[in-house]
């Protein structure tokens, strides 16, 4: 079950990386580094609209588990709705959310935000998109159709290489091409996305009637107190990573590529590892519905243990073929050079954060979702202490050294609540 979703998962920062590579073969750094402040913007955005992924894969995995059929079709409904209001929220709200990216958050050269600011214009309408999209993810891994998301993650870039491709080698059209070809292939996934939850609802036996009861209850007070806590814990998680593009931009353009393109690597090992968390998800949300501690925990132990087989393939892979990997991302010499400096920090990202990842994975799929906000807060306060000590004097490896501390203290807050969870668990 697991390795459709790493596959699937794999798909999620293709779109970044083949925008960068795109980039990596322009005439100069500022290029990359306006994709990577066009780009981390829409990803802390989007983020921070998580939860909709999240919420829907927990309480749906839950109700599925529970033989709950028609709460299913409630909760994907809800969510839908949800996800199409804060979209087009997103989009009304353009020029503001313009200004805090780019003139209080992010500090790039003149050159750099005025190509990211063009990215910005165009690739702002794919917010509802993106959102829709992110709900479709969170039905499909709640119903355990994992093939499904990987169809719809291979789509969704297919599309995007296509239409860079067209874009900007073809037409020539820069930064502004890739934000169009982006655009573009986000509300593609979006259409493809319901029409699989609709499949997968469907083929797992759920009845969808029309009109269906949004709001029987107290859903909204169990949909919104989950998705308040999981808003808090994504903020805290999303915050290191936009003082790390911060941060870098403020040391020049060349360091700025050379930290997007490392976080473009970082990515890819985040999103396979993510698979087992998206996994452990699924399954322990389906063994909670059914108060089934025992399946709860095998699925805890498979999934943790392959996670980190595989967090250990990646450093090993950065290890031995950080430089090439590079090198297909980008062509500039000085960009090349200055990554070479922060290569021994990503051989050992993966080993140092799957285990926050994994442990993600099993607090939301039992929606357990104020331990994760508390633990997220203390570490992010560990990653402020560590990055105002290191950061003055090393600079961008102190940028790094932070991250890893938030990292495992990640890990380290979520596993001391492992064996309290596991006393409190239903029947």
């Amino acid at each position: 079950m697991s390795w459709p979703v790493i596959l699937a998962n794999l798909t999620i920062p293709m779109v970044g990386t083949v925008d960068t590579a795109v980039m990596g073969r322009m005439p100069d750094a500022s290029h990359i580094g306006a994709v990577a402040l066009g780009a981390t913007a829409f990803t802390a955005m989007y983020w921070m609209f998580g939860f909709l992924r999240m919420s829907t894969t927990g309480l749906l995995a839950q109700a599925y588990g529970a033989g709950k059929t028609n709460e299913s079709v409630s909760i994907a409904c809800r969510a839908l709705c949800v996800a199409i209001a804060l979209g087009l929220l997103l989009v009304a709200l353009q020029t503001p959310l313009r200004w805090l990216a780019f003139e209080v958050i992010f500090a790039g050269s003149n050159e750099v935000e005025s190509l990211a600011t063009g990215y910005f214009d165009i690739r702002i309408f794919s917010a509802p998109a993106t959102l829709i999209y992110t709900v479709a993810m969170g039905v499909l891994f709640g119903l355990q159709q994992m093939r499904a998301t990987l169809a719809l993650g291979i789509a969704l870039n297919i599309s995007n290489l296509l239409l860079d491709l067209l874009f900007v080698v073809g037409f020539d059209w820069g930064v502004r091409g890739v934000a169009l070809g982006t655009l573009i292939s986000e509300w593609g996934a979006a259409v493809a996305g319901i029409a699989l939850a609709i499949r997968a609802l469907r083929t797992t036996g759920h009845a969808i009637h029309w009109p269906q009861p949004l709001w029987p209850g107290n859903a909204a007070q169990a949909l919104f107190a989950v998705s308040s806590d999981l808003i808090v814990r994504t903020f805290f998680v999303q915050a290191p990573f936009l003082m790390y593009t911060a941060l870098g931009a403020s040391l020049g353009n060349v360091l700025l590529a050379a930290n997007a393109i490392l976080l473009q690597l970082f990515f890819i090992a985040i999103y396979a590892m993510d698979g087992f968390a998206h996994t452990v998800e699924s399954l322990s949300g389906h063994a909670y519905g059914r108060a089934d501690v025992h399946r709860f925990q095998r699925a805890a132990g498979y999934t943790t243990f392959w996670a980190g087989l595989l967090a250990l393939t990646f450093s090993l892979i950065f290890g031995v073929a950080g430089a090439p990997l590079v090198g297909l991302l980008t062509n500039l010499p000085e960009v090349q050079a200055t990554t070479q400096q922060y290569l021994p920090w990503l051989v050992a990202a993966p080993l140092l954060s799957v285990w926050a990842f994994q442990l993600d994975g099993i607090f939301i799929g039992i929606t357990k979702t104020k331990l994760l906000r508390n633990a997220m807060f203390f570490s992010f306060g560990l990653f402020l202490i560590a990055l105002g000590l290191a950061f003055p004097s090393w600079g961008n490896h102190g940028l790094w050294l932070a991250m890893m501390v938030f990292m495992i203290a990640r890990g380290v807050l979520l596993a001391r609540h492992y064996p309290r969870v596991l006393r409190a668990f239903p029947g």
